[in-house]
């Protein structure tokens, strides 16, 4: 059986078709297509079903997968052994982060993961995004209510969000009691791509749910807390992107009974299960994993 049409057919599965797995590997879709047949004739059993959109894994094609998956990682491994015997620890890390959190909080973090490890490609993804994870992220950071069981999740600690308004909006408008008053005040607040924005609110174990109609909307949550001290609004926002001001008395928060949540109560860092990890996202890993840990002490 053919080494080279094995580790295709992983590639054509995880790319979901043909022409997808093509593009990646840089080859023709012919190409592809002639090693598939090469590996089904070899094998004697189809061992894909193929639509018009995707392909997926008879039994045999999704055993056979397995094996190639393993012997396509222990390749990337062999590599990366004689890369690193040569030179310092290299590699590229792919990581997602949500646009609030990794901008005031994670980029000090990844800075600083820069500076102890100069040989390492650090490529950083700044946003909002409710799907998995992609071809060009090794990591994400996710604010989710329970993470998703087709990846390996890692928690990096709880979010809490705060209602809030500078004290200049508190002296014209006051500040709303009620979830009522909340939702019909100007909010100041985020969204995430492929998200209806609704609000979550905790008490004494029972759960409300309003809709949210924000007046000021963006992923960049240092612009949101200059609204928020401009006195646009009432902000909805994580309680790190206003701790430094609402401790100095600039920004007061309110409905502090709840427990509010957006988009989730819980961060994760994940990462897929079935791909070879190399050292440095390893690395990458461990160092965030201790600096959330050290974050939350």
């Amino acid at each position: 059986m053919d080494l080279a049409s094995l580790t295709m057919l992983v590639e054509i599965i995880d790319s979901g078709n043909l022409s997808q797995a093509a593009r990646k590997l840089k080859v023709t879709r012919a190409n592809v297509s002639y090693h598939l047949a090469q590996l089904e004739k070899a094998a004697g059993v189809q061992l894909l079903h193929r639509t018009t959109r995707r392909v997926e894994p008879t039994e045999v094609g999704a055993r056979l997968y397995q094996h190639g998956l393993s012997i396509r990682n222990e390749m990337r491994a062999a590599q990366e052994t004689i890369a690193n015997l040569s030179q310092g620890l290299v590699g590229r890390v792919g990581i997602s982060v949500p646009s609030g959190y990794g901008q005031l909080v994670m980029s000090h973090w990844l800075i600083e993961f820069k500076r102890l490890y100069p040989g390492i490609v650090l490529d950083v993804l700044f946003e909002n995004r409710a799907d998995n994870l992609r071809d060009d992220v090794d990591i994400a950071i996710r604010v989710l209510p329970e993470p998703p069981p087709s990846l390996v999740a890692r928690p990096l600690g709880d979010v809490h969000y705060v209602a809030c308004a500078s004290r200049e909006y508190v002296r014209e408008h006051g500040l709303p009691g009620t979830l009522q008053a909340l939702r019909d005040s100007p909010l100041i607040t985020s969204s995430v791509m492929g998200k209806h924005l609704r609000l979550s609110a905790y008490r004494d174990g029972e759960r409300h749910e309003i809709m949210l109609e924000p007046t000021l909307i963006s992923e960049h949550f240092p612009f949101l807390r200059q609204g928020i001290l401009a006195g646009l609004g009432v902000g909805l926002v994580p309680d790190y992107v206003v701790r430094d001001q609402l401790a100095a008395g600039e920004i007061l928060s309110t409905l502090d009974e709840y427990r509010l949540s957006i988009f989730g109560t819980h961060m994760y860092l994940l990462y897929l299960s079935n791909r070879h990890q190399t050292r440095a996202v390893r690395t990458c890993i461990a160092f965030l994993l201790e600096k959330a840990g050290a974050a939350g002490a």
